[in-house]
């Protein structure tokens, strides 16, 4: 994956390990409380490439699809992320695929969506 393809990636990397991050949720139906680090789509400079939200607890959740429900939605806004499903039969190591459903109280929406573009073992 290059830094230039997904701007949500430089984001998330420059958030790793800040003490005001939140542990993320862990078994499914479990939830938590963080804040919107930063919006954008899921190409860089591509607005038409889908949506990406990164959060303060290091998450983040990115689709091919542009996304009403989190037009809306920015930084700073505190958010309920919920665990809602886990991805089964991956390779050692490879983590991608959990869905999260996350809530905006501000902006009265909410999306379920991957963590990733790809679910494990994918590309």
């Amino acid at each position: 994956m290059l830094r230039s393809s997904f701007a949500f990636v430089a984001i998330a990397t420059a958030l790793a390990g800040t003490a005001a991050n939140a542990a993320m949720p862990t078994h499914v139906g479990q939830c938590l409380t963080t804040t919107i680090s930063e919006m954008s789509s899921r190409l860089e400079g591509d607005p038409s490439s889908g949506s990406a939200v990164v959060y303060a607890n290091d998450a983040s959740q990115v689709s091919y699809d542009v996304e009403p429900a989190v037009r809306g939605w920015r930084a700073g806004d505190r958010v309920t992320m919920c665990l809602v499903k886990l991805p089964t039969g991956c390779p050692p190591g490879d983590t991608r695929g959990s869905v999260y459903k996350v809530t905006n109280p501000r902006a009265g929406t909410s999306w379920t969506e991957a963590d990733s573009a790809h679910s494990c073992g994918g590309a």
